[in-house]
C-alpha cells in the first residue's frame, strides 16, 4: 500500500517564548485538540518547538498570532540559535 509520506509528516518550527508562559502555551494547544504538540527544548531560555499536524500550520499560525499579542514569541531558526549559544 502506497503512502505519501509529505502528507504524513509535521511541520517543525522554533520559538523563543517567555519560559514562565510555556506551560499556558501547552494548555492552549491541548485545546485545540490535533493541531500541534509543544516540545520544550530548553527550559532555561524558553526554548519550544511546534510539530504541527499536516494540513494545520494555518491554523497554528492564526493561534500564535493572537498568543504573541499577549506573550513573548520570537519565532527562531534552530541552526542560528545552536550557533549563537555554542559561542557563550
Amino acid at each position: 500500500m502506497p503512502t505519501d509520506c509529505h502528507l504524513t509528516q509535521t511541520t517543525r518550527q522554533h520559538f523563543r517564548v517567555d519560559r514562565r508562559e510555556i506551560a499556558f502555551i501547552r494548555f492552549i494547544l491541548e485545546a485545540y485538540d490535533g493541531v500541534a504538540v509543544v516540545k520544550t527544548l530548553d527550559p532555561e531560555v524558553g526554548l519550544v518547538e511546534f510539530q504541527i499536524a499536516p494540513g494545520c500550520e494555518p491554523d497554528l499560525e492564526r493561534i500564535l498570532c493572537d498568543l504573541g499579542q499577549h506573550i513573548m514569541m520570537e519565532p527562531i531558526r534552530l541552526s542560528t540559535y545552536a550557533k549563537q549559544v555554542s559561542l557563550h
